[in-house]
């Protein structure tokens, strides 16, 4: 009978823990979804000298096409390099690389 006990309370315990790691995965998604809407475009020639001076350090073949910015002061670059391939970085205002 202990051995019941302790199994059916193991279960319930590793179910609460599981739906609480899901709620906390799908907030944490709504937060970064809420973030990367909050963009505003802005003038590449606007961009701070520490942002558009990582870039340059960071991927010297690298053309900045399109620049955004956020109430955070953080910055979305759209770039592309000279190979053809494209992507989009993130950074603060420090030139700091940020993963969104």
């Amino acid at each position: 009978m202990k051995k019941l006990f302790f199994a059916a309370v193991l279960s319930l315990g590793s179910l609460t823990a599981f739906a609480q790691a899901e709620e906390a995965q799908a907030d944490a998604t709504d937060v970064v979804a809420v973030a990367q809407d909050d963009f505003t475009e802005i003038e590449v020639s606007t961009l701070p000298e520490a942002v558009s001076g990582a870039v340059a350090q960071n991927y010297p073949t690298a053309t900045i096409n399109k620049a955004y910015v956020n109430e955070a002061k953080q910055y979305k670059l759209e770039v592309s390099l000279e190979d053809g391939t494209s992507g989009t970085l993130y950074a603060d205002e420090n030139g700091n690389w940020i993963e969104m």
